[in-house]
């Protein structure tokens, strides 16, 4: 799967160079195909490359049941997605807005969730159905019960609903953590930056980041033996050089 997952890349990428296109990139944060590649080039291998999801620090934004959600979009910006995988995407995606857009308005009291069987926490703040899909003492049949106008709606919206539900809090912070992420990624690294005219750094991480040649200030982090001291240090001089070359 990992000799696949790098084919399939490299043949993309193939195909796009031969067309005068740009780089196809997957991110740490958008696959673990993105992480592999990442690992790979950044941290470099000693012996046979394995993808753990413990490998991968936004592991629960890559779910397998959200992976057409966070890759179907990038393949149709790229031209390897059919039209016909585009529409059904595209119809799903709209569904999913849609129920998701009804259940946050489907709200309910404590008080008279409890007269229909239903025990929360009797605080008086009402409660969504979309947040009931992840109660531990509520969930699809619980909402269902309550607003019986959902019973149409196709279990697979339901199941992509209920798992981003359950993951709703976590997903937040680890938004902020992607956020940041990016911001580290945007900023490029010149490829003939002089890493030994930096003060502070050390031998060895001298020679890591000549040899490496990181693209970005992210990937530079991600360095084996590269310090966040060493990170900043870098992200000065580049800053530095910055307003001398402006």
């Amino acid at each position: 799967e990992e000799a696949g997952a790098q084919g399939l890349v490299a043949g993309l990428n193939a195909a796009r160079k031969a067309a005068g296109q740009g780089a196809a990139i997957f991110d740490r944060a958008s696959s673990y195909t993105g992480v592999m590649i990442d690992d790979l080039v950044t941290r470099g291998v000693t012996e046979p490359y394995r993808m753990f999801t413990s490998r991968a620090e936004y592991r629960l934004s890559l779910r397998a049941d959200n992976a057409d959600q966070r890759l179907t979009p990038m393949g149709m910006a790229l031209g390897c997605v059919g039209s016909q995988r585009a529409r059904a995407f595209t119809e799903k995606k709209n569904e999913l807005d849609c129920v998701q857009s009804k259940l946050a308005t489907l709200t309910i009291t404590p008080s008279a969730a409890l007269k229909a069987g239903l025990s929360l926490n009797q605080d008086g703040a009402r409660k969504t159905a979309l947040e009931l899909l992840s109660h531990p003492n509520a969930g699809r049949a619980a909402v269902l019960n309550l607003w019986p106008e959902l019973l149409p709606v196709p279990e697979k919206i339901f199941e992509q609903l209920e798992a981003d539900s359950l993951y709703a809090g976590y997903l937040d912070r680890q938004a902020a953590d992607i956020q940041a992420f990016r911001r580290d990624e945007s900023l490029s690294l010149p490829p003939d930056f002089d890493y030994e005219g930096v003060a502070g750094l050390s031998t060895e991480v001298i020679q890591k980041l000549s040899r490496i040649r990181p693209s970005t200030l992210g990937q530079a982090s991600r360095i084996e033996g590269v310090t966040p001291a060493a990170v900043t240090a870098v992200l000065l001089n580049v800053r530095i050089r910055g307003r001398q070359t402006a």
